[in-house]
């Protein structure tokens, strides 16, 4: 709480200053929810060699997410936002972040905290993420520092409220009912720096995007992005990790991301829909195999497709989605691992679940050859989630769901979800596709226009995917309950 309030008092005072004394309106919004979580198995295994195969878990946790506006004057403000006690109640806190990590563009590091800029640790007392000003001058909005992720588009490909905030620079303008936006992202720095002893300033990863998105009325919407990515950080260092993609290290890549997508209603009809394609190259220096490895062509797809018709007390949904994976077959291209899901795409409450695998951990089923996803000589292959787990982010899926929903009264909602997923490509060596059929059974009561609660239950029907390189290797159906209380201000 000290370190808190030194904080705010301290952008209190600049901001004081800055406005040359004029009053600074503040104004307040974020979440805080409670949740009670069962797992009935913390593995996809059925083995007696494995302890983890008759282990359930049972726990509360919660969080805190608190967005703070500073208004200096009309179309001027500072944006902040941080998250305190997301934690479980009453078990132990995390280890610390190892020394010299940078959680930065890095969440997989030990210690890190992969929705967050800071390391778990302190999230779980209270860690700032977001820091930004916001001025909407006569030519236009512009943003700078660090801000949410994602935004805009679809919910797929997104991780604007569970991803990591990143450095940017933002511009929009309006043109009519066409708006344009444009930005510069800074994802990971090497540089020389007081903290950095390393003479590395051209081994950086930056994103620059271009976007637009045009209204043609208040129930259709398009729009269409592009990205392009330059990764430089594992130049001259063949051991580190680089692209997203843990165990894959290019030691330069640059690549390019285009992605359309619509929204539209047409009475109780919604449809939205979004289609993604990334390309370029990633070139090798050297890896644990000392060898020089070959370039190889970066090609990767995306799709998803959500209809829902809404007769008010009843309605009725289809979701599918695609996330190509690696085809072991082309030694000379990469199909899968950079597009993905997106932390926010959560569509079952144990597959692809974010929620689930950040408060849990990874749910595994068996590995196969030596656990890591590669084949020498000339490449490397991500499937999955790596080792055979069915954790978000989406990758390498093809995914089927349809769902019912009825609100007998106007403050509940229930939901019903049949859900199928099947691997786009096998790993070498495992057997088949399916990652399994899934039953979401959830409830949701508004009790008042800004606290609900929810009942869920959520049945996997275990894919044989997840046998790894054996049909022998039993695997396990696994169950998930949960209630959470949530508050919206």
């Amino acid at each position: 709480m000290k370190r808190f309030l030194l904080v705010m008092l301290s952008l209190g005072l600049v901001l004081a200053f800055s406005a040359s004394a004029m009053a600074v309106d503040v104004k307040f919004s974020g979440s805080y929810y409670a949740a009670g979580l069962y797992q009935d198995k913390v593995t996809l295994k059925d083995t007696t060699s494995d302890t983890y195969s008759t282990t359930s878990t049972a726990f509360y946790y919660q969080r805190l997410r608190v967005q703070t506006d500073f208004i200096v004057s009309p179309g001027l403000k500072l944006v902040t936002r941080f998250d305190a006690l997301e934690r479980i109640w009453g078990g132990m806190r995390s280890t610390a972040q190892a020394a010299g990590t940078s959680c930065v563009g890095n969440g997989a590091a030990a210690g890190c905290d992969k929705s967050s800029l800071e390391t778990r640790t302190e999230s779980e007392n209270i860690a700032f993420d977001v820091a930004y000003v916001e001025y909407i001058s006569p030519i236009g909005l512009f943003r700078v520092g660090y801000m949410a992720p994602g935004g805009g588009s679809t919910v797929f490909g997104n991780s604007e409220l569970n991803g990591a905030p990143v450095a940017k620079i933002v511009y929009g303008v309006p043109i009519g009912p066409v708006t344009i936006g444009a930005s510069m992202e800074q994802t990971q720095d090497t540089s020389y720096s007081y903290n950095s002893t390393q003479e590395a300033t051209d081994r950086d990863y930056q994103k620059y995007s271009l976007g637009a998105v045009y209204n043609v009325n208040k129930n259709i919407e398009a729009g269409l992005g592009f990205e392009y990515r330059r990764v430089a950080v594992t130049k001259a260092n063949g051991s580190a990790n680089g692209f997203e993609i843990a165990g894959w290290a290019p030691y330069y890549a640059q690549t390019y991301a285009i992605s359309p997508y619509a929204k539209a209603k047409f009475g109780p009809v919604a449809v939205e829909a979004e289609f993604a394609y990334a390309w370029g190259q990633g070139e090798w220096e050297a890896d644990t195999n000392t060898a020089k490895w070959d370039s190889a062509k970066i090609e990767n797809f995306g799709a998803y497709l959500n209809v829902m018709a809404d007769f008010k007390m009843v309605y009725v949904g289809a979701t599918f989605a695609y996330v190509s994976g690696d085809d072991p077959g082309t030694t000379d291209k990469i199909e899968g691992g950079l597009l993905k899901g997106g932390k926010d795409f959560s569509p079952t409450l144990i597959l692809f679940n974010w929620d689930r695998t950040y408060w849990v951990g990874a749910l595994n089923g068996y590995s196969y050859g030596s656990g890591t996803p590669r084949v020498y000589p000339n490449n490397m292959y991500l499937f999955g989630a790596g080792n055979l787990n069915a954790d978000n982010e989406m990758i390498n899926t093809w995914f089927f769901q349809g769902k019912v929903g009825a609100r007998p009264i106007a403050a509940m909602d229930i939901n019903f979800a049949v859900s199928f997923a099947n691997a786009d490509k096998k790993p070498p060596g495992v057997l088949a596709n399916a990652y399994g059929w899934e039953f979401d059974l959830t409830g949701t009561y508004k009790i008042t226009n800004n606290l609900s609660y929810m009942l869920g239950a959520g049945y996997l029907l275990t894919g044989d995917y997840f046998q790894g390189s054996s049909d022998q290797n039993n695997v396990n159906n696994n169950y998930l309950l949960i209630n959470k209380l949530t508050l919206t201000f």
